[in-house]
Formats: structure tokens, sequence, C-alpha cells
């Protein structure tokens, strides 16, 4: 999209299989699986921007060794800044006279040099940024396995019922946020089921240095999981390293937050997004799976790996914004995808357009649409043959050579049109000068576009706010004097708020709300805005499971076709010659697009979870009463 959405965080979890001798012997290094960490956050560092943390558990330390290391960062480039530091710490012992080669002795005296590694990279949609707020957070004990370490890619919709739930547990949360509710609650059933196991064992007569053990090689992180997740009701992808070495990640019953995982007999990795297991370790598509709906996978202490059922899935509604703009585009899925997606906005481009190619020219803005334009230029494509077969059939016999040449060589005109500059950074802090130095960010390609006489076509992947299309874009390529400018958006209208991982919680951040508004005061339908608000109001204190989306009421009287042409019109700059008009995707195309990724919820008010509709109506109240906060 053009304009920047933070979104949500990126996980990281590797485990080694063998001795540091092994990976010594094989891969010259004994930092292997460090190595592999760094690679895979770093391949996934367009997932947080806030911060960054690591941490590393050695499995079979002795009693009074360190055997817990963690570093966490909210430097500028907080990855670099957390393997600096690493690498620091190994510079020191070098100085020494320490063989830092030696896998044995890195073991038993450098730090990050264990086998249990989780990484993570922070976008903080709940909480300061702050070094407090970088995960990965952690839970300390001095037994072994009741230290907890935790690090997700979440977000609860009901975080004010989950700390009241610690509360009746008889816990004093030392924060309000759903990272220390969440890590509580984990702490609070891992504690029991130590406790189940010490009371068991300790009756059958087993000395209390036993029993650590014995708890270690038994302890149910199924039960745990299954019993703390149980009243969670948000996206999540969660993954979680215990003190003695069990590991585990976990999803959402609805599929909404993305984790994938890989294994051989040297190693385990899970990892946000697919194409980063892929690329890092050399691994086939069908070698990766993903971390099913509900179920959690778990790696034991010992090496055993198994996927277990936490939570009874639902219908899967993974997030489709992680198709359309979110992930990667590298993936092999989701680049088919984002093809589809423009190549479905044929038809509708071609009545914007009048079928009229000798006058109109292709592009694409900003480069994270570059796929969705390859598809649109397909469909385009694939319309002229049709044309062209035509053409040739109806005038079978009576065409001249130079009338045939002229049919076969008619082409779309594609061109770079837009070009983002990105040595410009919007460091001036007041808003006039912020603006005008916005509306310097792209560069235009100035001599490809016909004066008054050409259309020119631009895909965006997706338009949520319209700021930087109205501030920058449209007035930049109004420059260039077309007769007429169209945006496409291969993302239906973003029409409600996201409560599950992604920054976009305010209703009047969102250009489609504003043009509904717009409309019914147009129409003098503003009472419906007071009715809706009314509604949302009388439901306040229901459970949540019994909330409607009022909101959707905002938008029933219009077509969707009166709200684009409503965004248009906010959207085109003062002083614009060009006619403005906005093109979106359907929904309906949308899920022929990614037919195994139904969270259509900004689009649809659909919400999977309960907390949606709580959220989605608490923002409409925030929106009626002026209030700049979020709705969870």
């Amino acid at each position: 999209m053009s304009e920047l959405i933070k979104h949500e965080c990126g996980i990281a979890l590797v485990r080694l299989l063998k001795p540091l001798e092994y990976y010594k012997e094989k891969y010259g290094t004994w930092k292997y699986g460090l190595n592999k960490l760094y690679l895979l956050m770093e391949k996934q560092h367009n997932r947080g921007q806030d911060g960054a943390g690591i941490v590393n558990i050695k499995i079979d330390l002795e009693p009074g060794m360190d055997y817990i290391s963690r570093y966490r960062s909210v430097d500028q480039n907080p990855i670099k800044d957390i393997f600096d530091k690493v690498n620091k710490s190994f510079k020191k012992a070098l100085k020494g006279s320490a063989n830092i080669d030696d896998p044995n002795w890195a073991y038993h005296n450098l730090p990050f040099s264990g086998e249990l590694f989780l990484g993570h990279l922070r976008y903080g949609t709940f909480g300061r940024n702050s070094i407090g707020y970088v995960h990965p957070v952690a839970r300390q004990n001095n037994w072994k396995s009741r230290n907890l370490v935790l690090a997700g890619n979440f977000n609860m919709t009901n975080t004010d019922e989950l700390f009241q739930r610690l509360i009746e547990l008889g816990q004093h949360p030392k924060a309000y946020t759903d990272t220390v509710t969440v890590l509580e609650k984990v702490g609070h059933f891992l504690d029991e089921e130590n406790q189940l196991l010490f009371r068991k064992y300790k009756s059958e007569g087993f000395k209390n240095n036993e029993i650590s053990p014995l708890i270690e090689k038994n302890l149910d992180v199924q039960n745990i999981l299954e019993r703390a997740s149980k009243d969670w009701d948000g996206g999540y992808a969660i993954a979680g390293l215990i003190g003695h070495g069990d590991a585990f990640v976990m999803r959402d019953p609805w599929g909404i937050r993305p984790a994938h995982y890989y294994y051989d007999d040297e190693i385990v990795v899970v990892a946000s997004e697919r194409p980063v297991i892929q690329t890092v370790l050399n691994a086939k598509l069908e070698e990766i799976k993903e971390v099913k709906p509900g179920e959690a996978l778990i790696i034991k202490k010992d090496g055993r790996i198994a996927s277990e059922i936490v939570r009874v899935p639902h219908k899967r509604k993974s997030c489709s914004f992680e198709r359309i703009y979110f992930s990667r585009g590298s993936d092999a899925s989701i680049y088919g995808e984002r093809k589809e997606l423009g190549k479905l906005l044929i038809p509708t481009i071609l009545k914007a357009v009048n079928h009229d190619f000798e006058n109109t020219v292709f592009s694409y803005i900003p480069n994270t649409s570059e796929t969705a334009f390859y598809g649109m230029m397909e469909g385009v494509r694939d319309y002229l043959i049709d044309w062209k077969i035509k053409e040739i059939r109806e005038k079978n016999g009576s065409l001249s050579d130079s009338e045939i040449k002229s049919i076969i060589q008619r082409e779309p005109r594609m061109e770079k049109i837009a070009i983002k500059d990105v040595k410009l950074r919007t460091f001036i802090a007041d808003d006039a000068s912020r603006d005008d130095l916005v509306a310097h960010v792209y560069d235009v390609t100035y001599g490809v576009i016909k004066s008054e006489k050409d259309t020119l076509v631009i895909i965006d992947d997706s338009i949520v706010r319209g700021t930087t299309l109205k501030k920058s874009i449209l007035s930049i390529l109004d420059r260039l004097n077309p007769k007429k400018i169209i945006v496409v958006s291969s993302a239906p209208q973003i029409r409600y708020p996201d409560c599950y991982g992604i920054d976009m919680a305010r209703l009047e951040k969102f250009v489609a709300f504003n043009a509904a508004v717009g409309l019914l005061k147009d129409t003098g339908q503003e009472e419906v805005i007071q009715e809706v608000y009314n509604k949302c109001k009388e439901q306040q204190n229901l459970p949540k499971e019994e909330l409607v989306n009022y909101v959707k009421d905002i938008y029933k009287s219009f077509t969707y076709e009166q709200v684009s042409a409503k965004i248009a019109e906010l959207l085109t700059p003062k002083n614009c010659g060009a006619e403005v008009e906005i093109v979106y995707q359907s929904v309906e195309n949308l899920h022929k697009a990614c037919p195994n990724d139904l969270g259509d919820w900004y689009f649809t008010g659909d919400y999977p979870t309960p907390g949606g509709n709580k959220v989605v109506n608490l923002s409409f109240i925030n929106f009626v009463e002026g209030k700049d906060e979020r709705a969870y």
C-alpha cells in the first residue's frame, strides 16, 4: 500500500537436535543454530519495526551455571544491535586464552551457545516502545521446569477479561497488557502441572533431587496450553520455551496468524513465513508444514516432535491481508494469489477505460503492488488475444497485410510511472512542513503520457487511509497532465478495524468509512449515525458472545460503487486537473484468489471471534464521542 501500515510481529524458533560438535564438524562452526536464527529474523525484518529480542537455553548444564541468555533491543536497527552484542561477548572471550572455536568450551562458557533459540521481531499494538514491552518475555524460577519464555505474534481482544481471571486465580499482574496476561496464564498452569507431578512422585517415594528430572521428562505441555488458552479471544501464533528444554508453538483456532515449521534429523525450525524457512534451510516447499489452527507443535527436551490439539479448531479464517500485502511475496502460493487479484480486476478496469488501449497507460505504485500489476497485465493481454482473434475472424478475407499487422501488434501500454525516493525521510516535525515533504516522496517519469488525452491506470495493493494518495501521489501524477487517473486497489474497501495484530484499529482512519459517513450526510441520513451509536451503547455491558456488529448499518444504504465514487471525491486533491476514479476489488474476487484464507473482517465486518464485534462497536463509540484511543 502507498501508506505505511505497521503490522504483526514475526517469530523464529530454532532447536538443534545434535551436539554442537556435530555442527562444528559438518558446517565448520558450532554457531550453526545462532546463524540460522539471525537469518530467519533478518529475512522477516519487515514484520517488526519497534524492537527485537532473542533468547537461548542450554539444556544440559550443571546447577550453578547460567543456562538462559536473553538480549532485547529497541535500537533503530534492533536485529543488528542484538547480534552485535552477542558477537561482542564472543570477542571479549577471544581476548583471553580461551579457544572459542571449541564447542565444548563455548557451551560451558559463552552465552547463546545452547541448543534452543527463540527470536522475535516486534510491532507493538499494545504498550509503549520501551524495552519492557519487547519479546521474548520471561517468567523466572529456581526450578528449570518452571522457567518460561514467550514470544508471539498476537493480539487479544479480551485483555480485560483475562486480567480479571488472573486476579481471580490469586495473582497480582504487574501490568495491564495482553502479553503479561498470556505469560502469567501459561505460567500459572505450568506451575500447577509442576506441582501436580511433584506431589505424584513425592507420594511414590522419590527424593526431591530425583523428582526434577522426572517432571522434565513427563511435563504435559499440551494440557498446560489447553488450560491456559481456554478464555483467549484473538489471533495468535505464540512460541514458548520452558527452562529445562521443552518448546512449543501454538496457533489460534481460526488460523488468523501464521506459523510454519520444518524439521529433519539435525534441526527444528519455526517461522511466521514459509519462504523464509525455504531460503534459510534450502528446504523444498513440500517439506515445510503449517502449524494447524488450534494446534501446538511441541518439541520435548529429548527431541520428540508432535503436533497436538490444544483448542477445538473453528472454520479457518486466516488473515487475507497476509496474502494481499503483509507476507513476503516470494511465497509460491502468495505470489500466485496476488497475480490472480490483479487479473480478476480486468473487467472492471476495461469498463473504466472504455476498452481504449491506444490512450491508456498501465502502471503500479508502490513496489509491493508489482505482482498484482503482472496479473493485471496478463488479464489485459488475454483480453487482447481474444479481441485479435475476433477482429481477424469477422473480417476474414477483407484485411490487408498492414491491417492484419496493426491488429497483431496491438499491445497494452505499460510504463514505470512513479518511483519512490527512498532517500527522503519525514524527519520534519511540524505538520505543514511534513506534508510538503511527503508530497515529494515519489518522483514520476515524464514524457510517456499524452497530455490531456491518456488515461493513467495505477494499481495499488490496498487503500486504507488514502492520505498518501491525496497528499502526494495523485498530485504528482497530475503533473503528467493525463485526462484521467484511475487508481485500482487489488484489495476490497477496508471498512472495519482489525483487532488481531495489525495497526488498523480506528474507524476514522479508513477512507471507506469516512466516505460512507459523508454519503449519509449528503443524503440527509445523519440520524443513522446516532442510531448506530445508540445500538452500540445499549449492548456495551452485554457478554461479548451476544454482541452484534451494528457498524454494518453505516454502509447499508449505499452500493459499493457509490462508496468508491465518494472515496474518489474525498481523495482528489484541490486543483487536480485530471478526473480521478477509484476502483476496488470485490470481496467475491478476493475469495476466488485466496480460497484458503477467508479472514475478510476488514472488508465485511464478519469477525471470526466474538471479541471482534466488541472492538468494532467500541471503535464506533470512540469515533462519535471523539476519543483518540484504541478499542482494545
